[in-house]
């Protein structure tokens, strides 16, 4: 009887068994522990690939579109809210603002605003629901640490721990300060 040859395949079923029970040993010892879950949810994080942020468009606050007044004219409006997205020669009394802002591990954040003119005055606009400045650096910023900043204030009491008691000499090497200040303009006589 001839022996046969091992063939290619054989080797990754008979190692199957074991790799997937040690995955499924593993999956059961770090689920219970929340420790563990945030290390392996950082270490999958760590090997995913890096995604850019893609910012497109304008930001526009809530604040800038409460400055906006009917009859306001096309560089008015410009001034307040920046160039438009879309000024489209098929649509000349109507300019749109978008902005999207795509970031890994963040849902995506789209706005629209529509800003319609008669001539050159501002008639509406259209807007979606739209931050403040504040709110919108909040969600953006989320992988902020919150520090805590140390108390800048001394009382009365604390400063007089500082003050030195009786005269202060100049140092050896060092001409006495004068407490008092030459004019800033030259004395006209």
């Amino acid at each position: 009887m001839i022996a046969s040859a091992p063939t290619p395949h054989s080797a990754p079923q008979r190692n199957a068994p074991w790799v997937l029970g040690l995955c499924a040993a593993l999956c059961v010892v770090l689920s219970g522990c929340e420790t563990a879950s945030r290390t392996a949810s950082r270490t999958i994080t760590a090997l995913s690939p890096y995604r850019f942020d893609v910012v497109q468009g304008n930001f526009v606050a809530k604040e800038q579109v409460q400055l906006l007044q009917k009859g306001m004219s096309r560089r008015q409006v410009r001034d307040i809210l920046g160039t438009p997205l879309v000024a489209s020669v098929f649509h000349a009394n109507r300019w749109d603002y978008a902005f999207t802002l795509r970031r890994q591990g963040a849902e995506p954040q789209q706005r629209k605003i529509s800003v319609f003119f008669e001539g050159d005055a501002m008639v509406r606009f259209e807007a979606d629901e739209l931050p403040t400045e504040a709110e919108f650096a909040a969600r953006i910023d989320n992988r902020r640490i919150d520090i805590k900043v140390p108390k800048l204030e001394a009382s009365e009491a604390e400063l007089s721990k500082f003050k030195p008691k009786g005269p202060v000499a100049p140092a050896p090497n060092e001409a006495p300060v004068s407490m008092s200040y030459p004019p800033l303009e030259p004395v006209q006589r």
